[in-house]
């Protein structure tokens, strides 16, 4: 409690000292990581280039209550748009519709709300196509198409997450079917320590563990730390999202075999641009293109924007990418 407060008064004291004409607040899953950190210069600079303000903030945890509580204060102050990366949808849901009851445009970004509860569903990428392009670049990484592998995965809560594990195991069953995953995907809670902690319990649990997928930034980063102290880099390929920056130690040493990504600052500054838009009545339109984006995709339900195909890093590029 004596966290939410002080993040609350913070947020207040911020909110208090701003008074232009276009409050857009742009809230992640948590502060303080690369990914968030990269999709703050984003959401910032776009705010800049269109001359409004833009408020990125957001808990320092995965905290589906905290968001709930600066949502809170956030209408109390009055705002004008809330872009959120929702920890739990269920749980922010009546946050949302709250605003959305009082004249607050609410979209999602990075991670879905509840479909009801949001204007437009802002996407890194398609999700079905992201979950198949991991999947493969998993079996490339082992050099086999069987075996078993593992998933490390950031909040069990967090429906991106969930979305690409769902779309990757399907797509393996019907292209892979001999692949074997092990276990149930095991939590690390954004956190690469807690995904070394339980990469090193699963290496210890299933000793012919050939592959690890990580679903989040941070996971496959812990996953390559304990394939890197194990020394079992020719043993475990270890295969998902990450950080260019964050990977490349570990992709040259041969611990991490493939990062999938996008440009998240590019997310953030999509997403400001989308809610700018939507509130001066400008149309969003399948194809158009965004400042420092390129052109979008929107789907045929109206409410579903894609910003692009995945970027994928290897030991052999990663140093051409500065994020």
């Amino acid at each position: 409690m004596k966290k939410i407060l002080a993040i609350s008064l913070v947020l207040l004291m911020a909110l208090s000292a701003t008074a232009l004409a276009e409050t857009i607040v742009v809230m992640p899953k948590l502060v303080g990581i690369p990914y968030f950190n990269a999709s703050q210069t984003g959401a910032e600079a776009a705010g800049e280039e269109l001359g409004i303000e833009v408020i990125y903030t957001g808990p320092t945890e995965g905290d589906a209550a905290q968001q709930v509580q600066m949502i809170e204060d956030l209408l109390i102050s009055g705002i004008d748009a809330l872009a959120i990366a929702p920890n739990d949808p269920d749980a922010v849901s009546p946050a949302l519709q709250k605003c959305a009851e009082e004249g607050v445009l609410v979209v999602d970004w990075d991670t879905t709300a509840n479909g009801d509860d949001v204007k437009y569903s802002i996407h890194q990428i398609d999700d079905t196509l992201y979950g198949q392009v991991i999947w493969d670049k998993l079996v490339e990484a082992m050099g086999t198409d069987e075996g078993e592998y593992a998933i490390v995965t950031g909040y069990l809560t967090a429906a991106n997450l969930n979305t690409w594990i769902e779309a990757g195991k399907a797509y393996a069953a019907e292209k892979y079917p001999n692949l074997t995953l092990v276990t149930d995907p095991v939590a690390s809670d954004e956190s690469a320590q807690e995904a070394y902690t339980q990469t090193l319990a699963l290496i210890s649990a299933y000793p012919n563990l050939k592959g690890i997928v990580g679903v989040s930034t941070p996971a496959p980063i812990g996953a390559a730390m304990a394939v890197q102290e194990k020394g079992l880099q020719d043993q475990i390929s270890v295969v998902g999202s990450c950080m260019p920056t964050d990977a490349a130690p570990y992709l040259k040493d041969g611990s991490l075999d493939f990062g999938i990504l996008w440009d998240p600052g590019m997310l953030g500054r999509l997403t400001v641009y989308v809610a700018h838009y939507e509130l001066n009545g400008v149309e969003i339109t399948d194809g158009m293109e965004v400042p420092g984006v390129g052109n979008i995709t929107l789907l045929e339900d109206g409410k579903t924007i894609i910003m692009g195909p995945p970027s994928i890093w290897t030991a052999e590029n990663v140093d051409q990418f500065d994020f």
